[in-house]
């Protein structure tokens, strides 16, 4: 596999990923790395330490047939609107992507492959093309509760989510910081007066986040100082989509036989690019802790175990510890007080780094024969 295309590299998840790439010295395993660009054809490609061709029009389709490999971090509308005619055109390539457009379809393969390496491996083996990223709060409990999955021990999960400004995209990250300082700015005096009594500051509050100038235009509401307890589409059953995802992408990640039933609310909250889950995990049978926390810890090289012990928690199982960082941490495991089979879990994990961009780059390094 000589030539790869790199599509939507300049937003955030495509940045991310070639921040890794080029940390890992990914490009040295591509022979001829190719960028292109839906509204600046013809200008200076990235810097990748090697000498590249300036940047190709995204919707080339003669150009884009050229290639052994596409990862597209472009988004869903560019996926509905290339892939189809490219793959019409006889193009046989692989389309890595990761855009939620093509997840489901049966030619096409759920990546995640600290937890699905044998899922990939048989694709590859009987000609799968399509290897697409799977939603972030799923790929992100299944890094973490993985072990789990895999021995066999679960009969059914609820997630209960705290879900970052950056799942929502790049303006929502801006619109969130703008929320705080309109909310620091609207009782900036009383916060420099000891004096001032808190019950009026938190009025004020109030006031300035129901007010007619508060920036809502990207999440529709108070984000800061606040929460949403829906993301996505609404369904029909009551569901959010991003609640459907759970159960239908876990189990087509894992290539289960029979369905492990997963469900839950989906919550957006304050943080800015790491997503939180607090679980309950039906188990199939009563397992001693010391094991459950074993299996989670050997399942994977960046899933961490954290002790239940309040100081550690606060520290270490946080999106401000843990952003920026591959690392998964695993904490506040204990059993419930209904049995013990029923275990509690709490994980967090950078959205953008094993939620978006780290599937695809290992995706792409499996293909190229060095994963």
């Amino acid at each position: 596999m000589n030539k790869v295309g790199f599509v939507g590299w300049r937003g955030m998840v495509g940045s991310v990923l070639m921040g890794r790439m080029l940390e890992e010295n990914d490009f040295a395993h591509i022979a001829e790395p190719v960028f292109f660009s839906t509204s600046n054809a013809g200008g200076k490609a990235p810097e990748i330490g090697k000498e590249i061709a300036p940047l190709k029009d995204a919707y080339d389709l003669e150009a884009l047939a050229e290639l052994d490999a596409i990862v597209s971090c472009q988004g869903g509308d560019y996926t509905k609107e290339v892939f189809g005619k490219l793959r019409e055109k006889g193009w046989n390539g692989y389309w890595i992507d990761a855009a939620s457009s093509l997840r489901m379809d049966d030619d096409a393969i759920i990546v995640l492959d600290p937890v699905n390496r044998d899922v990939i491996d048989r694709g590859i083996e009987s000609g799968v093309k399509n290897y697409i990223g799977g939603n972030c709060t799923v790929s992100l409990m299944l890094m973490g509760l993985g072990g789990l999955f895999k021995a066999g021990l679960v009969e059914w999960v609820t997630s209960m989510t705290y879900q970052a400004a950056s799942g929502a995209g790049a303006k929502n990250m801006r619109e969130l910081i703008s929320q705080m300082g309109a909310i620091r700015d609207g009782v900036a005096a009383e916060l420099a007066d000891p004096a001032s009594a808190i019950l009026d500051i938190d009025r004020k509050v109030v006031e300035t986040m129901r007010g007619s100038d508060f920036p809502t235009a990207e999440f529709g509401a108070p984000l800061a100082g606040s929460l949403l307890p829906w993301i996505d589409t609404q369904l029909e059953n009551g569901q959010s989509r991003e609640e459907w995802k759970a159960q239908v992408e876990a189990n087509k990640i894992l290539g289960t036989s029979a369905a492990v039933p997963v469900d839950g609310t989906c919550v957006r909250i304050g943080a800015m690019r790491c997503h939180s889950q607090a679980f309950t995990v039906k188990l199939k049978k009563d397992v001693p802790l010391a094991e459950i926390e074993q299996l989670i810890a050997s399942a994977n090289d960046w899933v961490k175990v954290v002790p239940n012990d309040r100081a550690i928690t606060v520290q270490e199982l946080t999106p401000t510890a843990v952003t920026g960082k591959l690392e998964i941490p695993v904490g506040r495991l204990r059993k419930l007080s209904m049995g013990g089979e029923y275990l509690n879990a709490f994980t967090v994990g950078d959205q953008l780094l094993w939620g978006a961009a780290e599937p695809l780059r290992r995706m792409l390094l499996i293909l190229l024969g060095k994963l």
